[in-house]
């Protein structure tokens, strides 16, 4: 009998991690060898365990799952990265890909699904949710740029313009400037509106 498919399961809802995990090891060929419940204790869980495959949620406390699966690529790259989430946004499945992730699906599909995913992607497949596939041809990519991203984050909490301007050591004017292109981008009227849509996209 072959060894097991060794699993890191990242989530920060306690109940539906113990639920994935407890279904995950009712597979005969699938053990989960650890959880954590923040995107910060990923890389170093991932080095202890040294599982096969690492799945992991995007929004979580502490550090985004796309962050931890660029970290994992390079400090274990044995370990492949499917990205299980909620919110299947077009911008998130291209940097999930960007990030070196093997797989992208929504939380919504049949555990039995989830399962065929792992033994696919550790098999060298590349496994992504089809309508998740096609919206993402069809949004086309981020339209904004690094620093323009940092600022709408930075505004995201109802920030004033000094206050961002002194968190990015930015200039005011260089702050209007990056927001005002980031509104024109993304069709909005505000800077607000920029923040949800860029969200809504995934592209934050």
């Amino acid at each position: 009998m072959t060894d097991p498919i060794r699993v890191l399961l990242a989530e920060d809802q306690g109940m539906m991690r113990g639920a994935l995990a407890l279904l995950l090891d009712l597979e005969d060929d699938i053990e989960v060898v650890a959880q954590v419940a923040a995107g910060d204790l990923i890389v170093e869980a991932a080095l202890a365990a040294r599982p096969d495959i690492a799945l992991l949620d995007i929004e979580l406390p502490g550090r985004s799952g796309l962050d931890a699966a660029a970290d994992l690529r390079t400090q274990l790259p044995s370990c492949q990265v499917l990205i299980l989430t909620t919110f299947g946004r077009p911008g998130y499945l291209r940097r999930a890909m960007e990030a070196g992730a093997a797989g992208f699906l929504v939380k919504d599909g049949p555990v039995e699904e989830l399962a065929g995913a792992i033994r696919r992607v550790l098999a060298g497949e590349r496994v992504v949710d089809p309508a998740l596939a096609a919206a993402a041809l069809s949004a086309g990519p981020n339209p904004l740029t690094g620093r323009e991203q940092d600022v709408l984050n930075a505004a995201a909490d109802g920030a004033t313009v000094s206050d961002i301007a002194g968190k990015l050591h930015l200039s005011e004017s260089t702050v209007r400037n990056y927001l005002s292109a980031a509104i024109g981008k993304t069709g909005t009227r505000n800077r607000m509106e920029a923040v949800r849509s860029a969200r809504q996209n995934g592209w934050l």
